[in-house]
């Protein structure tokens, strides 16, 4: 492995699909990082988990952690604390079905809804089960780098390619041109070892409009159609750690 670059951004979302909150620093562990993705909007009706990939409102709304505990920012500028028992209210009343705010079940896995033609909304749904135990996708981390971001631009210059879009657990600094990540089978980041075990295969969410972002129908169809509907990579942590901005990053 060589040095390749540096941890430019660090990346916590505690609520799935919901806005996260850059972080200084994050311990990573087999499982993911802590902090993140620890709750998620459930519809228990359904035994299903609400994911931005099937219900974009989800964006608009952001978690962050307080004092160990996390806390809900709505739409419409009201904060929840998640322990609160009246947050299951407020979150059914704002997206106008009986929803709760729950950890991942112990007594099997709650699949969300996706587009079979994954970043073309226009096609089917399907039910995507997700690991056991977790809210997460797939995998412990999702890494990311800028050199990818501006390869992408280049493919799609009147998009805006940024890194919230796509929901990493960290911005890797890589110079160089052309998607870096997708030649690795390791990275390593501050203390934290990992090995690579696929590319980060794009949903509709990276289309979808948020805070600050406009709806961008053409990020998706531009993956799909010109790198094979991916950019970054999914990890398998191999050694927990401590991942922190200006932290060297070695890759190989």
């Amino acid at each position: 492995m060589e040095t390749v670059g540096t941890v430019a951004e660090v990346w916590r979302y505690p609520v799935k699909s919901m806005q996260g909150e850059r972080v200084d620093r994050l311990d990573v562990a087999p499982g993911g990082a802590t902090g993140d993705r620890t709750l998620a909007v459930v519809d228990p009706a359904a035994r299903k988990v609400l994911s931005a990939k099937r219900h974009a409102a989800l964006l608009d709304a952001s978690a962050r952690l307080v004092g160990g505990e996390v806390v809900i920012t709505l739409p419409d500028g009201t904060e929840h604390a998640a322990a609160d028992p009246t947050v299951h209210d407020a979150l059914s009343a704002w997206l106008d079905i009986e929803v709760r705010l729950e950890t991942p079940p112990t007594d099997g896995v709650y699949p969300m809804e996706m587009y079979s033609g994954m970043s073309d909304e226009d096609t089917p749904l399907f039910d995507w089960p997700g690991p056991a135990g977790t809210w997460l996708d797939l995998a412990d981390a999702h890494w990311l780098t800028t050199a990818s971001l501006a390869a992408a631009a280049e493919l799609h210059p009147a998009g805006e390619w940024d890194v919230r879009r796509f929901r990493p657990t960290a911005l890797l600094d890589v110079a160089g041109a052309g998607f870096a990540e997708d030649a690795w089978t390791e990275v390593h980041a501050g203390t934290v070892g990992s090995e690579i075990l696929m590319p980060t295969m794009r949903c509709s969410m990276p289309s979808r409009a948020q805070p600050g972002l406009p709806r961008d129908k053409a990020i998706g169809t531009t993956l799909r159609d010109l790198h094979d509907n991916n950019l970054g990579v999914y990890a398998k942590i191999v050694r927990a750690g401590t991942i922190a901005e200006g932290d060297a990053v070695r890759a190989g």
